[in-house]
Formats: C-alpha cells, structure tokens, sequence
C-alpha cells in the first residue's frame, strides 16, 4: 500500500522546520531540469494556511494579514490581466506599423500605419486604400509607382525590410535569451506538469520575446503572435508571483498563477476570454481546481478589455474576425464542413510527422548549428514567394480576415468581383450568382498560397525566432474552406435543379456562404494540428461571433480530430514535448500493459545494490562521499544495510545545503561527525565530535508500493498526484525505487518508442 499523509510528506504538527520561516535558505527548492514534489508542496501550503488561520483568532493584525493572504490572488490575477494586456497592445500596434513600413510609409507622419494614415483621407470607399498620405516606396523614390521599375523597387524593399527584421530577431534570441524562441507552449505545459526550467519565465525571456514577436510577425514569415503571447503572459504571471510570499515560495501554488497566466494569453491573443480559460484547461494545465478557474476567466477577461482599451481600432476588438453571415447554413452542407474536417486531419498530422522530421534534422546535422542562416534563407524564400501574390504578400491575420468576409454590395475585394444581377436583392442579402474574373483570378492565387502555406511553415515552425502556429494553420484551413465554398457556391448556381439543391436552394436565392466555409476550414486545420476540441468551438466562435454556427464548427473539429488520431496519437505541442525529452506525464492516454512495479524499479538485476543513507551510523564523510559519486536527485533513509527497513527520504539539494550550512555554523561539526535523522540519536563516547541532526529535511512518508504493484496503478500515483519517486518495498523491506523518468521510459518502451528520448529527471 502507500502511505498518504503525515504531514504531507514532512514531519507533522511536530517538524523541526517551520515552512513560514525557513532556517536554511534553499531547502525545500529545487534544482534546474528536476521535477517538483507536488504532495510535499501542497501539504507546504496547507501547513502554512492552518498556521495563519490559527494566528488569525489571537490579533487584530493577523486578522488583516490573513485577509490579505485571501484577497492576495485576486489581486495578483488584476496584475497579470493588465500586464498582459499592455504588451499584447503594444505588440499588436507595432507589427501593424512594421508590417506595412514594408510597403511604403505614411507622410502624414511615419508612426501611422497604412490603416491609420488614411483615417482622415478624402478618398472614396473603393479606393481607400490609395489616399495620398501613404506611399509606396517607389512613389517615395522615384516620385510614381506605376511601371516595371516601381514593382521591382518595391518588391526589393519589400525583400530588405523582412530580412532586417528576422536577421535583427534570430540575433536578439541568440544574443540575450535563447529561450525566447519558438511558440513556448510545449515548453509551458511541461513546467505546469511540475518541470523546472529555470530562466524560460524569466525578465529577460519577457523583454526579448516582446520584442522579436513584433520583428517576427513584421518579416512576413510563416507565423503568428498567438503561441508566443500564451508565454508572454507566463512570463508576467512568473515575475509577478515574485510580489507576493504565498506564491513565490510554492511553486505548486505558482503553477495555479501560470495557468490563469495562460488563459490570459490566449484571451489576448484572440479576443476570447472563455476560450482561453477552456484552452488552458483542456490543453496546458496539469492541476487546474475550481478556484483556478474563476480566477483564469478574471485574468482573462482583464487582459482582453486592457487589450481593448490600448488599441481600440487594431484586431483587438472585442472579436478579431468579426463576421456576418445573412443566411443560415442548410443540413446538407454538414458533408462539405465533414470533408473541411478530414482535410484538416490529414494536414495536422501531415504537418506534424514533416515538422518533427525537420527539427530532429535540423537538432542531429550541422543545420543546427547556423540557426540565423536558417532564418535568413527561409525568409529570403518566403518574401521572394510571397509578394507577387497579394493574398501571401497581405499579413495572415488580414488574409483570415477578407476569407472569413461574406460578399456585400460595396466589397471591392476580388473575392467578391460576381457577375452582378441587384434585380432580386434583398437587403443586404447577395443572390448566389456566377463567378466574375475576378473570383477567378482569386481562386489560382488562392490556390499558390495554399500550396505555399501548406509547405513554408513546416520549415518555419521551429526557428529559432517566436513562431506561433494558431494563424497560419487557420489561414490554411481558411482558404481551402473558401475554395471549396466558392465551388459549391457555382455548383448551386449553374445546377440549382439538381435534386440535393432544389429543396432548399432555388435561383435568385443567398444560400451558399463561402466565407463560413471558411471559417469552418480554418477550425478544422487548427484542430487537426492541436487536436484541441471544445475549447477550439468557443474560441472560434467568440473570435467571429458567430454563435449560430457551432454545430458546423463541433462537426468539422471532431472530424479532423478523429482524422488526425487515426494517424497519430500526438498533437504537435505533445510531439514537440517528446522531441525535446521533457518529463511529460500525458494524463489522457492510458496505460494498458500488465507489467509489475518490480519490472521498472532501479536497481535491476544486474545493477549494483541502491544507494541508500542509514538512520545513525554514517558520518558526514560517508554522506559527503554518496552525494558526490552518484547523480541522483534523493536517497532512501533506512534503519541499518542489514535491516533495510525503510525510515524516509532526503532530497540531495537539501543534503547538500544543510551539511553546508551546518559546517559553517554549528560549532564541533566535522567529517567524523555522525549524522542522524531520528529524534533520539545513540548514545556516543564523550570525545565523539558533535552530532549533527537532519530529522528536518527527513520526508517521513515517502509513497511507496510493493513490489507486485501493477504498472498501470503504478502511472496512475504518478499521474494523480504529480510524484517525483516512489519507493518498492517487499514485506516491510526496501527493494528499488522508481522514478518519473523510469515510468516514463517504460511508457516508451512498450509502445515501441526509444526510451532514451527521455532526458531529463
């Protein structure tokens, strides 16, 4: 059986240490790449809680303090929601600016952006996008931008401008903060499994990543801002922890803040307060209880309206891609939103198995070793590929954007170029009608964007630059639903007797929406590369608002979930957590296999005897000499080598510190003295140097399990409550020990997968 609690895994009402005051500082933490103790650290903060309750009843002072303690949460929730929300703003206002300096720049003054700039034009609304204030950079050079010269210059200036911004973002990662590359997610929802990385949350890491994401997102790559931002907002959720005692000193109570942090990330990032929540929910968090909860929608719904109130006119509405779509969709159009789900499958796991090949490359040649020539070369080909084709050359978000738009009379996209009959409008409402030019001229360039999307960001993905996944997997999506709805659309108007559309779609009628094809398409491709579900619903639907369109939204996510899992079990955060070897215990998968807890402990057979720290016999010397010769993160306290009855377990980090600390301070402590860890030690000789006493650091009861232990109960331990190791005992004695990597390791093993991939404790 396992013993649960006494004390939680410390000494009771009755340890030596009290955790609101520590004696020694750095007992109890932990070291870089370890895992975290969770029992020990919520039984920390319940010891501490119990402690200010009970002082609480004795002064008006401690009434206030625990008051404070209470109301500390909130408060911290307030501070991350507004923090978030500002750099989120300010990143938003600045990739908007620097992705159009690409193309030109605003006389009115060069801070505007091309929306901005032509505010207060006097041009029609057809030629909006031509008002004098802005110029491109050959009416700014050559004083016209007409002619083949003008297009070359431009396009060269365009070319110059996104190799400035991802040369100067790849040197700043480098530079000054390594892990501020990539999306972060994998990486933050291994920390919130209780893995430590020390500096992946940290100021620097803040800074960069604020910055790069704006010259990142500029350069036109393959990428979004919404990954990145879910670790900008943990980045502030981790400094701010630093304000408050409860939370810095816990760092199980610091994953409940990151876990808020990330559903305010996620709220920022598209407008959707209850679809970040659900996201860090379903897929980041590892410990989520109900207070979390209410405090993550608290976080998120600060940062969304802080976002709001900084950048009022940008794509920080209260929706991101507001749509609205005159018609209802019909039944019969569930089998082209299914078909937009197993296209997005297929792609998901396409994207997945090509991008993990890439990056093993890329981690096992001498590819990794030029990363700033990796992302020069691929923005070199991006910019080159993308700026003959304006639907490549415009940002992703506003590509979405014009796909997700259903056609009025005064949309002068090429998208919307039909051949007009306004006899039988009605409204608003459009009838279907047949494709003019430039539907068609739309459709191909549509087309090469897809095939360039599709193929671009598996190489992208991955740089060492901020690189999210959200928007250019649903531009993906986006455009192959807006293709497929175009064609459904015509096939409706020229075949409008054919027995599927006579009942329901007659001529002259607005029946077809191509843009919520799109939108459909572009749930669907996130979810085939996420394998995210209800929270991927209500975040498309508060992004559009489109509220009435849920069902199709369920229909196409679940298929290509299905579609995907078909392929292969891992999303792309969970396949990018195993590339990296981070000690991932995935709670969703089961394990099935019938192995015992003695086919996993260390030592095996052929190994030599466990390293193991007797309860009064072993000097500070023989300590010394165990930590110093083996790598492990703790050791097992038993009564004598001949008994091996089990007594507790000590952390190493806390070994180290405590011998230390002891050797400097407490007077007659030397390598000869005996070390003891009960409360009454052995008589010794009077010339005997002093004893030095470490009951305090003892875990008294360590989780342990027999060895006939089954595995899958076993996992379950480990999974539930988050253990760092778990000793094997056999009739009372102490056999092995098995730790998170041997678990995970044996995962791997029997499902035939290397288990050397994981490299860390």
């Amino acid at each position: 059986g396992f013993s649960l609690y006494n004390g939680g895994g410390m000494n009771g009402t009755s340890a030596m240490m009290d955790f609101l005051e520590e004696p020694l500082p750095g007992v109890g933490t932990y070291e870089d790449f370890n895992t975290i103790d969770w029992v020990r650290e919520k039984s920390r903060d319940r010891d501490r809680h119990r402690e200010i309750t009970n002082r609480s009843k004795e002064s008006t002072w401690a009434l206030l303090h625990s008051v404070s303690d209470a109301f500390s949460g909130w408060l911290l929730m307030l501070l991350i929601g507004l923090l978030a929300g500002s750099l989120a703003g300010l990143i938003d206002i600045s990739a908007h600016w620097m992705t159009d300096l690409k193309e030109g720049v605003c006389l009115a003054g060069f801070w505007f952006n091309h929306e901005h700039c032509c505010w207060k034009s006097n041009t029609t609304f057809t030629d909006r996008d031509k008002c004098p204030e802005w110029k491109s950079w050959s009416q700014l050079i050559l004083g016209h931008g007409e002619g083949a010269f003008a297009y070359i210059l431009n396009y060269l200036m365009y070319v110059i401008w996104a190799l400035m911004f991802s040369l100067l973002a790849v040197l700043l990662v480098k530079g000054f903060a390594p892990y501020a590359c990539g999306s972060g997610i994998p990486e933050i929802k291994t920390i919130l499994s209780g893995f430590i990385i020390r500096g992946y949350l940290g100021k620097w890491t803040l800074v960069i990543k604020t910055v790069t994401l704006v010259l990142a997102v500029s350069s036109g790559l393959s990428l979004g801002k919404e990954g990145p931002l879910v670790h900008v907002a943990c980045c502030c959720g981790n400094i701010l922890c630093h304000l408050f005692t409860k939370y810095r000193k816990n760092e199980a109570k610091r994953r409940e803040v990151l876990s808020a942090a990330a559903a305010a990330g996620v709220s920022v990032a598209f407008g959707a307060p209850i679809g970040g929540v659900l996201f860090s929910l379903e897929e980041v968090s590892y410990y989520f209880p109900l207070k979390t909860l209410w405090r993550s929608f608290f976080a998120a719904l600060v940062a969304a309206f802080t976002l709001r109130s900084i950048n009022p006119f940008g794509n920080s509405r209260l929706v991101l891609f507001y749509v609205e779509f005159h018609m209802p969709w019909h039944l019969l159009e569930l089998v082209p939103f299914i078909l937009l789900g197993i296209f997005g499958g297929l792609w998901g796991a396409f994207f997945i198995r090509s991008n993990i090949a890439w990056c093993r490359r890329r981690k096992t040649t001498r590819l990794g070793k030029y990363p700033v020539l990796e992302v020069i070369v691929v923005t070199a080909i991006t910019a080159i590929l993308a700026f003959p084709n304006e639907y490549t050359r415009m940002s992703t978000s506003e590509l979405i954007s014009e796909l997700f738009n259903d056609c009025g009379i005064l949309d002068s996209s090429k998208l919307c170029e039909y051949v007009n009959d306004f006899n039988s409008t009605k409204g608003d409402d459009l009838p279907d009608r047949a494709a003019g030019p430039g539907v068609y001229t739309a459709m191909w360039q549509l087309a090469l964007a897809l095939i360039m999307k599709v193929f671009i960001t598996i190489f992208t993905f991955g740089m060492k630059v901020p690189s999210g996944l959200f928007i250019p997997s649903m531009a993906v999506g986006a455009i192959a639903g807006r293709l497929l709805g175009v064609a459904v659309e015509q096939l409706a108007f020229y075949h409008h007797d054919w027995a599927i559309f006579s009942g329901w779609c007659s001529p002259g009628a607005d029946c077809i929406t191509p843009g919520l094809y799109a939108m459909v398409g572009a749930a669907a491709c996130l979810g085939g590369v996420t394998r995210m579900t209800v929270s991927l619903v209500v975040i498309m639907f508060e992004l559009t608002g489109g509220l009435e369109y849920i069902v199709p939204l369920m229909a196409a996510a679940m298929t290509s979930k299905w579609v995907a899992d078909a392929i292969g079990r891992e999303g792309i955060y969970d396949a990018h957590i195993r590339l990296n070897g981070y000690p991932f215990l995935e709670a969703k998968e089961e394990f099935s296999h019938k192995t015992r807890a003695m086919d996993v402990m260390r030592p095996r057979k052929s190994d030599p005897p466990l390293t193991v720290i007797t309860q009064d016999t072993m000097t500070v010397e023989d300590v010394e000499t165990i930590v110093t010769s083996t790598t492990y993160s703790g050791y097992p306290v038993v009564v004598s080598r001949a008994s091996q009855r089990l007594v507790g377990f000590v952390l190493r980090r806390d070994l180290i510190i405590s011998i230390e600390n002891a050797r400097k301070k407490q007077d007659g402590i030397v390598s000869t003295s005996i070390i003891c860890f009960t409360d009454y030690c052995p008589p010794l000789p009077p010339s005997s140097p002093s004893v030095l006493k470490l009951r305090s650091i003892l875990d008294l009861s360590p989780f342990t399990v027999t060895d006939e232990t089954p595995m899958e109960i076993v996992v379950d331990i480990f999974r539930k409550l988050g253990l760092r190791q778990c000793l094997v005992t056999h009739n009372g004695k102490l056999l092995g020990i098995i730790t998170k990597k041997d678990v995970l390791k044996h995962i791997a093993q029997m499902a035939n997968q290397d288990p050397d991939s994981i490299l860390f404790n």
